[in-house]
């Protein structure tokens, strides 16, 4: 198992590699990058855009209205959006000031050497560091997607076993309703729907509206503290696992109903073991090896993506918000940044749920095959 965790790690590096690449290049071709958003914001005369650019030459004070009345009518063509009138000296210096100044390869190697001492950069718009934007958010993200999934396996697999033993009688037909109603809902629609039932909206007042805890949580007593902060987390966790457990329930169900039809199952039942022993010592090892590998993909889409409209709906800055806000801005080294890390703990899941299958199931052996 050891070699093979080896290999796995060292195809870790062209893999991550290749991803980046791919959304590089994606990223750099979309329109409406930083240069172009400074640009509107300051023939909208925003004042903050300007007197960041104006700031940033050395020792400069000219403001960019100023440079944009300098320049007059040159009708100077440029490759950007709403640069029409505008000095093209201001619009290298603004070019400079997001690295735009170099050509798109030299950009790119610039930060793989980075990321390789794990620099993410700062980010364009809230002169902070990536990486401390990034801890800054990841408690809230954490918080939704290890409670989540957490949640979610825990319904959905004793769920699905009790389904696959009743196959077909009252049971399994209504709980099919519920999970069919509960996978058609969108999760943002039931968080709504939560607020208005149990947030101070049209019924009762019971759980706080937004945040990850009070306003005055560093004052309490530490176990008021986590009751405070599993108060906060009700709502959004809810509104998440209503959408999240009806595809685990049904993946474990016919897991299950496959493995139950097996020849070493009746084997197993016809010399008399109990029912009990035929389902947990036999059945449910091999049954649960699809479930354990869709688990690292499950956590990832609940953990990075299924939770930014669930961070918006109830005031939760995390890292869904974070990238969704970064894509709108084109505030580059966050949407690379957050993709970077994204893709490496990706592929570290992806690792460890290999590692799951052999410590369920020692016969299988990755070692005997081919990466």
């Amino acid at each position: 198992m050891l070699a093979y965790i080896i290999r796995r790690l060292a195809l870790v590096v062209p893999t991550l590699l290749g991803i980046v690449v791919v959304n590089f290049i994606i990223i750099q071709a979309a329109p409406g990058g930083p240069v172009e958003q400074t640009l509107a914001k300051i023939q909208g005369t925003d004042v903050e855009a300007t007197a960041r650019v104006s700031g940033t030459g050395q020792g400069e004070t000219t403001s960019g209205a100023a440079r944009q009345t300098a320049a007059g009518d040159r009708g100077t063509v440029s490759k950007y959006r709403g640069a029409r009138g505008l000095d093209p000296e201001f619009i290298k210096e603004i070019e400079k000031l997001y690295g735009f100044d170099k050509p798109a390869h030299e950009r790119f190697f610039i930060m793989l050497k980075n990321y390789m001492v794990f620099d993410l950069g700062d980010s364009f718009f809230q002169d902070r560091s990536v990486v401390n934007l990034v801890i800054d958010k990841m408690p809230v993200s954490i918080s939704l997607g290890l409670w989540t999934t957490l949640l979610v396996y825990l319904i959905s697999i004793p769920l699905g076993i009790a389904k696959s033993v009743r196959d077909g009688d009252r049971f399994d037909v209504w709980t099919s309703a519920v999970i069919i109603f509960g996978n058609a809902i969108p999760g943002f629609l039931f968080a709504i729907l939560l607020i208005v039932l149990f947030a101070g909206g049209s019924f009762l007042d019971i759980f706080p509206l937004r945040g990850l805890v009070s306003p005055d949580w560093g004052d309490l007593p530490w176990y008021f503290k986590i009751t405070d902060y599993l108060w906060h987390m009700v709502l959004p966790v809810m509104s998440m696992v209503i959408g999240g457990f009806a595809g685990l329930t049904m993946l474990t169900k016919n897991s299950f109903l496959e493995e139950i039809n097996k020849q070493y199952v009746i084997t197993a039942r016809a010399k008399g073991l109990e029912e009990k022993r035929v389902l947990y010592g036999h059945v449910f090892r091999n049954a649960m090896l699809i479930v354990i590998a869709g688990f690292p993909s499950a956590f990832i889409g609940i953990f990075f993506t299924g939770s930014m409209l669930t961070e918006i709906i109830f005031s939760l800055d995390g890292l869904g918000l974070l990238g969704f806000e970064a894509l709108i801005n084109r505030d580059y080294p966050i949407v690379f940044g957050t993709l970077y890390v994204f893709t490496l703990f990706g592929l570290i899941l992806g690792l460890i749920g290999d590692i799951m299958y052999h410590v369920v199931d020692p016969r299988i052996d990755f070692e005997a095959r081919e990466v």
